[in-house]
């Protein structure tokens, strides 16, 4: 005798070794020995043959109308073979009964389940809905399959366009769009972005990485709203100076300029001169909601994405040619360079000049500083202040920077095109300590410790960069900054850029006309400009490294560079020279210790993950130490 019996949600048969009446010892088709109780058995049957009852079943169940069947059985519960019966209008044989079974069980839309071999067949209005639904996720796995072959065949289904930030960035695991790109994936073994630029989804690797920062950070666009920028402040006095400011050829906002006047009976006066858009833009207005919002320009080779409007920018910047508003800080020096006296204004400053570094710098260096200094405009000022400068720098006992590490400038024409798409890169390198770099940091340092200082001691908050035992955080509450070697650092000096130095700019204006200040003393709100500002800042400045590593690569790809040197700098962590990309060199040979020059080969760049395959090909002999810009890491950059 055999049995047909479920387990595990299918049908099995078996051949009936002990009947116990309670219980069944069953030999199964594949010659497994299992126990059932006589409850589980659906049917008992002498032919055919237990191994050929289900293969026989399926077959006559394939010519059964699943409609013909629910139109047939009646509204009440029922058993499979009385039902058979019924269908077939004899005793059903054992294949004819489990062919009815078989159908049932594979119709659960039709055919809900009661019990062991019982059903019941669905209400109309429950299996029309059923239906309808089977229908949609048919039609629905037709459209995935369909988008899915389009992608392999390196088109971009129509679909995909109105969402293909989301499936890039943060798919959506439930969208049909998801599901055939994750299936293309897959069966391509390509990574989604790469099957998206293949597609035509995005034009190049270059706008992948800035739409994920895009996509995160500015979700609805870098525009800004309609603000009209407030009237500059007509009532403020005309400082006796003509300023002139220090900065790349690429800076807009200029938030810093210096002026000198000689002071009778020797010594001179310097001016530290900051632009004032805190003057103009008060707390909680619209603008000021901008700001608080996107916290700090943020930079990238090639592009920047400011805090302010261009229209607020080109109101506040310190312009050549402008008198513009400004927080000055003028210091009064002694024929020594030993500080007389400090003051602080809120005036109107003319600006005779904007220098750029690529212009000053031929002229402007350690070498003319020795041998003497060209007849040139603002050479006068500029060596006085230097001289100014290094007299802080010794005072502060800290060096304002790291003169053996290299400054990489990336410069992009986006008029160019490449192989790899819009932008050619050039990546000019300048070494980091140069008089003009002393200059502006020593001086920012005054500035930035000096109004600290104030605030500290007028009892005001303020947001401060202390650092103690290595560690570096901001704070309300004023604290040194061992790095710097100040009692009191708080950012004031950029507040065209970030927005604590708005925050305390607008602190230092309240105290200095004896308002009312806009943060009092334990402030909730200035400390979650604060937190919010360090989160923010440290996620912009870690984009700005991503994307410098990625213009490093394009420039090797550009360059069509096969082989260069590069410098080990532990284990296998190595770094090129021509451009500042640190990578893993897995062929590191033992025996290269760190520090050592090294020539590799170029294998592979990848400029979707940013990271190059490299090959070890020789160890080459050490730079000299005027040669070699790659020493470590500054903990803090005192620039403005």
């Amino acid at each position: 005798m055999n049995v047909l019996f479920e387990e595990d949600g299918s049908f099995k048969t078996g051949t009936i070794l002990a009947d116990n009446d309670s219980s069944l010892q069953v030999e199964t088709s594949t010659g497994k020995r299992v126990k059932l109780k006589s409850a589980n058995v659906l049917l008992r049957f002498n032919a055919p043959a237990a191994g050929e009852l289900l293969p026989k079943a399926e077959a006559e169940a394939a010519g059964m109308e699943t409609d013909f069947l629910w139109e047939m059985c009646g509204e009440d519960e029922f058993a499979f073979a009385e039902f058979a019966a019924d269908y077939f209008g004899h005793t059903p044989s054992a294949v004819e009964a489990s062919a009815v079974l078989v159908k049932l069980f594979a119709s659960p839309i039709h055919f809900h389940r009661k019990g062991r071999g019982r059903f019941r067949k669905a209400p109309p209005e429950i299996l029309a809905a059923a239906l309808a639904g089977a229908e949609k996720k048919r039609l629905q796995a037709e459209q995935v399959e369909r988008m899915k072959t389009e992608l392999l065949g390196g088109t971009l289904p129509a679909e995909f366009v109105p969402v293909l930030q989301q499936l890039l960035y943060k798919p959506d695991r439930n969208r049909l769009e998801t599901k055939a790109l994750e299936a293309a994936s897959e069966e391509s073994g390509q990574s989604v972005p790469r099957l998206m630029l293949k597609a035509g989804a995005i034009r190049s690797t270059h706008e992948l990485h800035l739409g994920r920062f895009l996509f995160e950070y500015f979700p609805e666009g870098t525009a800004f709203p309609d603000l009209v920028a407030p009237p500059l402040p007509e009532d403020l006095p005309l400082a006796q100076v003509e300023a002139f400011s220090i900065d790349d050829a690429t800076t807009t906002e200029i938030d810093d300029a210096f002026s000198l006047v000689a002071r009778e009976g020797g010594g001179w006066t310097v001016g530290i001169h900051i632009a004032a858009p805190g003057l103009g833009i008060r707390p909680g207005c619209p603008i000021d909601a901008v700001a608080r919002k996107r916290l700090s320009t943020v930079y990238m080779p090639g592009n920047k994405i400011t805090m302010l409007p261009d229209g607020i920018v080109e109101a506040y910047t310190l312009g050549a040619g402008q008198a513009r508003p400004a927080l000055s800080l003028y210091v009064s020096l002694n024929a020594d360079y030993s500080i007389a006296g400090m003051e602080s204004r809120i005036e109107r400053v003319p600006v005779a000049a904007n220098l750029r570094h690529h212009d000053i710098e031929p002229v402007f260096n350690d070498e003319t500083l020795l041998s003497g200094l060209p007849d040139a405009p603002w050479m006068r000022e500029l060596k006085v202040l230097w001289e100014f400068a290094t007299v802080l720098e010794a005072g502060r006992g800290k060096p304002s920077s790291n003169q053996n590490m290299m400054d990489f400038n990336y410069y992009v024409d986006w008029s160019r095109e490449t192989p790899d798409g819009p932008g050619h890169v050039t990546i000019e390198q300048r070494r980091r300590g140069s008089p003009l770099d002393k200059l502006v940091a020593e001086l920012m340092i005054l500035a930035n410790s000096s109004w600290g200082k104030l605030l500290h001691e007028a009892g005001l908050p303020a947001i401060y960069r202390i650092q103690a035992g290595g560690r570096v955080r901001m704070s309300t509450a004023a604290g040194p900054h061992e790095g710097l070697g100040v009692d009191n650092y708080a950012w004031s000096s950029s507040p065209l850029r970030r927005y604590v130095d708005l925050c305390n700019q607008w602190q230092l204006i309240a105290h200095l006309r004896g308002d009312a200040a806009p943060f009092a003393p334990g402030s909730a709100e200035l400390g979650a400009a604060m937190n919010d500002f360090d989160v923010t800042y440290n996620a912009y400045n870690d984009f700005q490294r991503g994307m410098e590593r990625y213009w490093c690569l394009r420039w090797l790809r550009q360059e069509g560079v096969k082989d260069t040197p590069a410098k080990v700098l532990r284990e296998n962590i190595t770094r090129l020279e021509a451009v500042p990309f640190v990578f893993k060199l897995h062929s590191l040979p033992a025996g290269v210790n760190s520090n050592e020059r090294i020539q590799i080969g170029i294998e592979k760049v990848d400029l979707i993950d940013v990271d190059l395959r490299g090959k070890y090909l020789a160890t080459l002999a050490p730079l000299s130490t005027s040669e070699d810009g790659t020493g470590g890491e500054e903990e803090e950059t005192p620039l403005a």
